[in-house]
């Protein structure tokens, strides 16, 4: 019995590492595909003193951001524990597909993870490394989809998205190993 949960497990890990594989390609795939549209075939490309000034800065509105976000997510959250089943129960899930509280209980889910990826990005920004750019990057498209699967914000989760894409890939070429 041991050894056939132990061949479960192998092929269990086997599955996993393929799937973070295949995200690892979709990942490096849009960052090709936006590093194309928001650098190479951009309308305009920013001044190397706007890029160097939103290096400077970006560590410390990070860190602003977070400190601002972190009490609007957690009284959201108990705002939302407390009111989602009220919600539900009047009615108001029924008449947009699935409701009030599952919308926003999604959004503040994504949120919150997309909060912790840029904290943990904030020594390497101050650092300039590519691995700081690139959680900023993953904090985009934990952002992105987290406006998607809560409904309410699709419209601008995208066009926010896109500035912030725009943003981030004109200053890629500073960040570093």
């Amino acid at each position: 019995m041991s050894e056939n949960s132990s061949h479960e497990e192998t092929k269990g890990s086997g599955q996993n590492a393929q799937a973070k594989s295949d995200l690892n390609g979709l990942l490096s795939q849009l960052e090709g595909i936006l590093d194309e549209y928001m650098v190479n075939k951009a309308p305009f490309a920013l001044p190397q003193e706007v890029k160097e000034f939103l290096v400077k800065v970006s560590p410390y509105l990070v860190i602003v951001l977070a400190v601002m976000a972190l009490p609007l997510i957690l009284a959201a959250l108990g705002l939302t524990a407390i009111l989602s089943p009220f919600a539900m129960m009047g009615g108001y899930g029924h008449m947009h597909g699935f409701g009030w509280g599952f919308g926003a209980i999604i959004g503040l889910v994504f949120s919150v993870v997309t909060l912790v990826i840029e904290i943990v990005a904030i020594p390497g920004l101050f650092k300039r490394t590519k691995a700081a750019w690139t959680l900023l990057f993953y904090a985009s498209i934990v952002s992105l989809i987290g406006s998607i699967l809560s409904v309410s914000g699709i419209f601008g989760g995208i066009i926010g998205a896109i500035i912030g894409w725009y943003l981030l890939f004109q200053v890629k070429e500073l960040y570093q190993n």
